[in-house]
C-alpha cells in the first residue's frame, strides 16, 4: 500500500473526526445520554463505518468512504424532550429505511422525487440555529470565543479544509489555559459498548426518525454517490445503502446515529495523489478503515477532553463547522425558481423550531414545504 494512501486516509479521518465531534456529544447530551453512553455512541460510530468503508473498498473495489451523519447530528442535537432510549428507536428506523431504499427502487424513486429546494430548506433550518450560536457566544463570551472565530477566519483563508480543526485546537489551548479548566485524568479504560433499548415511541419515529433518514439520504448519501461518479467511478448504490442502513441499525442499539457516503473527505481519497492507477485507489477504504477503528478505541480519552472544555467553545466550534454545510443548503433551496417559496416555507418552518403534538420542527417544515409545492403545482395547471 502507498504511504500517499495512508495520509490521504489519515487527512480525511482526522477531519471528519475533529470538525464535528463536538456536534456528536453535543447530540448525545440533548437526548440525556449518560456518559458511558456517549462514549458507546461515538465507538459504535467509528466502529460501522470502519468496517463498512473496509467492507465495501474490497467487495467492491472501488474507494468507498463513510461518514457520520453531520446534519442528521445537528438535528438530534436541535430536538427537546427526547431521552435516549427513544432516540435510539428513531435511529433503527432511519437506517431500516436508508436498507429498504437499497432495496425496494419504488421508494428510492419516491424519496428522490422530493424537490431538492425542500429537502435543502430542512436541512438549513436546522443548521441555522447552530450558526446564530457564534454570533450569540461572540457576544456573552468574548474573551473566549473572539479568538476562535479569528483563528477560523485566518486558517481558512489558508487552507479551509483545516480551518475547523485549527479552531479546535485553539479551544482546547484556550479552555486550559485562559479559562482554567482543569486538565482531566487521562486514564485509559478498557472500551465497553453499551446495549440501549430502543423505544418506539410514534411522535419521536416521526419528528426525528423521518427527517434523519431524509437528510442523511439528501444530504449526505446523494453527494456522496456524486463524488464518485466525478472521479469517475460507478457508485454500488444498493451495497452501499444496504451496508451502512443495515449497520446503522445494529450500530443504533449502542447508541449510534446514521452513518452513510462521505462527500468532502471522500474528496481527499479520490485524486490522483492518492494513486495514480484509478483501479487501485480502492486500498485507501481500508487504511481508513483502521484509523477510524483506532479512534473508536481512543475516542473516551478524546471525549473527556471536549466535555471539559466550556459550553461555549463547543457550541462555537460546532457552529464554525456547519457554516459551509449551511450555505451549500441555503444555496440549493433557493436554486430552482419553481420551489423557491416552499423550500422558504420548509425553511422557516425547521428553523422556528416549533414542536407539535410532540412531533419536531423538522417534520412539520417539510410537511409545509411539500403542501406549499403541490398548491403551487395545481395552480400551474
Amino acid at each position: 500500500m502507498r504511504p500517499s494512501m495512508i495520509s490521504a486516509a489519515l487527512v480525511a479521518a482526522l477531519v471528519g473526526y475533529g470538525s464535528t465531534i463536538a456536534l456528536i456529544l453535543a447530540a448525545a447530551q440533548a437526548v440525556g445520554a449518560n456518559s458511558a453512553q456517549t462514549a458507546s455512541w461515538v465507538a459504535a460510530i467509528c466502529f460501522a463505518k470502519a468496517i463498512g468503508s473496509m467492507l465495501l473498498s474490497t467487495w467492491k473495489k472501488v474507494p468507498i468512504v463513510l461518514a457520520w451523519s453531520t446534519p442528521g447530528a445537528a438535528l438530534i442535537a436541535a430536538s427537546t424532550g427526547i431521552n435516549i432510549n427513544e432516540a435510539v428507536g428513531a435511529f433503527v428506523l432511519a437506517g431500516g429505511l436508508i436498507a429498504l431504499t437499497g432495496a425496494v427502487p419504488p421508494i428510492n424513486r419516491a424519496v428522490s422525487s422530493i424537490p431538492t429546494g425542500i429537502a435543502s430548506g430542512m436541512l438549513a433550518g436546522v443548521l441555522l440555529p447552530f450558526c446564530i450560536a457564534v454570533a450569540t457566544y461572540a457576544v456573552s463570551d468574548w474573551r473566549m470565543v473572539l479568538p476562535l472565530i479569528a483563528v477560523f477566519l485566518i486558517v481558512r483563508l489558508i487552507s479551509p479544509l483545516y480551518a475547523v480543526l485549527a479552531a479546535l485546537g485553539a479551544g482546547l489551548i484556550i479552555a486550559f489555559t485562559y479559562a482554567g479548566v482543569p486538565v482531566p485524568a487521562f486514564r485509559f479504560e478498557a472500551l465497553s459498548l453499551v446495549f440501549i433499548m430502543p423505544e418506539f415511541n410514534p411522535a419521536v419515529l416521526i419528528g426525528l426518525g423521518l427527517p434523519l433518514y431524509l437528510v442523511t439520504m439528501a444530504s449526505q448519501n446523494l453527494p456522496g454517490f456524486a463524488v464518485l461518479r466525478a472521479h469517475g467511478y460507478t457508485p454500488p448504490v444498493a451495497a452501499s445503502l444496504g451496508v451502512t442502513g443495515i449497520g446503522s441499525m445494529i450500530a443504533g442499539v449502542f447508541g449510534s446515529h446514521t452513518f452513510n457516503m462521505a462527500a468532502i473527505t471522500a474528496a481527499i481519497c479520490l485524486g490522483d495523489d492518492v494513486h495514480p492507477d484509478k483501479s487501485k485507489r480502492w486500498q485507501v477504504g481500508i487504511s481508513y478503515g483502521i484509523i477510524w477503528m483506532l479512534l473508536g478505541f481512543f475516542g473516551p480519552v478524546i471525549i473527556v477532553t471536549i466535555i471539559a472544555m466550556p459550553k461555549a467553545i463547543i457550541a462555537v466550534v460546532a457552529g464554525l463547522a456547519l457554516i459551509t454545510p449551511l450555505i451549500g443548503a441555503l444555496a440549493s433551496a433557493f436554486d430552482a425558481p419553481a420551489t423557491r417559496f416552499a423550500a422558504a416555507a420548509t425553511f422557516i418552518v425547521t428553523a422556528s423550531g416549533i414542536a407539535a403534538f410532540g412531533v419536531g420542527a423538522a417534520f412539520w417544515g417539510l410537511l409545509a414545504g411539500l403542501l406549499v409545492h403541490l398548491m403551487d403545482g395545481l395552480k400551474r395547471r
